[in-house]
């Protein structure tokens, strides 16, 4: 094989081309899932982000407030943040008919709690949306890869078997096609690996902050039940 015709077929597009159809659909899955766990990545660092400031605004607006009814009023039609999104449950649920659930025997404390809860797991839901994909790439895209890479030298050794040539410039462009795949599914793998366990350190502390923070309402409604009944 010429030298230029071998520089040619050892590019990474030579390589690409010159794969055998099995090898080329592994490859293009593969690049598809990292273009996606791209997209993902991106859209879930923007999202974290606008929720972290959007967080950290409406703790300044709660405990500078002297009024639950009026941060409730300004919240009530569209919560914009977790903590706001528990908050309204809680206040919704403060002022509705005690009459049924007396009838079950259940206290307003303890529906105002689990009504935070609900919504706890509902915003932790939400933030881990794409996560089982992360994960999922992370896992499998290596293996895939291994895979191909398996298939490939298999090819090569038929092929090798067939011409009965052991020349190692007839060999190398086959093994260096079946490597390809290994360095596409790591290419995909660590970017995906590396981000899921980053989001999911960020919704360990956002779903912190939610139970904290649902503590803390929990006190002051109860306190305020309490100077109620007391008045």
């Amino acid at each position: 094989m010429e030298p230029t015709t071998l520089r040619a077929t050892m590019s990474l597009w030579g390589m690409f081309t010159h794969a055998d159809f099995f090898m080329k659909l592994l490859m293009c899955g593969l690049l598809l899932a990292s273009v996606w766990s791209w997209a993902i990545i991106f859209n879930k660092v923007k999202t974290f982000k606008l929720t972290r400031f959007k967080i950290n605004s409406f703790e300044k607006q709660f405990w500078s407030s002297d009024s639950l009814e009026e941060i409730y009023m300004a919240q009530e039609k569209k919560p914009k943040n977790p903590l706001a999104a528990i908050f309204v449950a809680a206040m919704k649920e403060l002022k509705r008919e005690p009459q049924t659930s007396k009838a079950r025997g259940i206290n307003l404390p303890e529906r105002i709690e689990k009504m935070m809860h609900i919504t706890i797991d509902k915003e932790v839901d939400r933030l881990e949306t794409h996560m089982i994909f992360l994960a999922s790439t992370g896992s499998v895209a290596p293996l895939l890869g291994l895979f191909g890479t398996v298939w490939g030298i298999m090819d090569s050794f038929n092929s090798i078997a067939l011409v009965q040539n052991t020349n190692i410039t007839a060999v190398a462009p086959g093994v260096a096609e079946a490597l390809l795949t290994t360095a596409v599914g790591l290419i995909t793998a660590i970017p995906a690996l590396i981000a899921y366990n980053k989001f999911a350190n960020d919704i360990n502390r956002f779903t912190n902050q939610m139970e904290t923070f649902s503590e803390e309402l929990s006190t002051i409604i109860s306190r305020q039940l309490d100077n109620n009944e007391e008045a």
